[in-house]
């Protein structure tokens, strides 16, 4: 079971939640202080985590149920569990029903918004691994879907939407969609090969890159933003001063000729730069209350 456990948790790229998770707690963080002047709760932390957990199991097992075919066609996905033959597309299901059920579990526990607005959010964690099928624009969704974590994370400890929580919801969004533009890049000839659709595939590299940098421009305008939105001091603004760097260079070391260095600009910078966000405006929040 544990072998199991381990099979299940590297389908999903559990390593990943480093993504999203840190910025679930920032827009929770963020949310409770703009709206009440308090840090949230400690069972409002847990039940954001449980959420976060179960929304992004479910996302990512979906995805690999519907890529199953295409995956075992692609040199570099077809280890994956379902294509390797460890793990059956039943053990998977189950396994995606089960992480459906936390997101509900935690919704409900959260406040009467969270559980209104979960239809939508099983839309778009449903609907996004689709998109590749038919717009170049996937990209987008696949953004609009995982920005879901901080947006669900201030609506969790507010109950509310406002104009802030939104900023926030479309910086992530296009943080999200510039480095899936550059992690896509790696896959351009086979994509093109089998009809799959993505920014790469209709621009080509050269170009993906220009978009991919120009949406972090967009991300980075938007982390000012809320800096004046929320009434942040310096340690975000540090922070922020950090996040810049990383994603200036996340694009020097990619090129058009040279995606040797691609996981390093996918996995390690973007991992540290959501962490960096989140710990800077921790310590913005803990030093103004304490």
């Amino acid at each position: 079971m544990i072998k199991k456990a381990g099979i299940f948790l590297q389908m999903i790229k559990f390593e990943h939640t480093v993504f999203a998770l840190p910025f679930a707690f920032m827009g929770a963080l963020l949310g409770s202080v703009v709206m009440y002047g308090a840090l949230p709760t400690w069972a409002q932390i847990g039940w954001v985590a449980v959420a976060m957990f179960g929304a992004r199991s479910a996302a990512m097992g979906l995805n690999r149920l519907i890529d199953r075919i295409s995956d075992a066609k692609n040199p570099r996905t077809a280890g994956r569990a379902i294509p390797a033959g460890l793990l059956k597309v039943g053990e998977v299901a189950l396994f995606v029903v089960f992480s459906f059920a936390l997101l509900f579990l935690a919704a409900f526990n959260l406040n009467p918004l969270s559980a209104k607005l979960l239809p939508i959010a099983v839309f778009f964690l449903v609907f996004y691994s689709f998109t590749k099928r038919f717009t170049w624009a996937c990209h987008l969704f696949l953004g609009l879907t995982i920005a879901l974590a901080p947006l669900g994370g201030w609506v969790a400890v507010t109950g509310k939407v406002d104009w802030a929580a939104m900023v926030f919801y479309f910086t992530i969004m296009f943080w999200i969609a510039g480095f899936d533009v550059i992690y896509a890049c790696q896959d351009v000839d086979f994509d093109r090969k089998e009809g799959l659709h993505s920014i790469p595939v209709r621009f080509g590299v050269a170009k993906s890159l220009i978009i991919a940098k120009a949406f972090h421009i967009v991300t980075g305008l938007g982390f000012v933003t809320l800096l004046f939105l929320t009434d942040l001091s310096w340690w975000y603004v540090a922070g922020l001063l950090i996040a810049y760097i990383i994603l200036f260079y996340e694009h020097h070391i990619v090129s058009p000729s040279d995606l040797s260095r691609l996981q390093t600009a996918f996995f390690t910078m973007n991992g540290v730069l959501s962490i960096v966000m989140f710990s800077f405006t921790l310590i913005d929040l803990v030093v103004r209350f304490y």
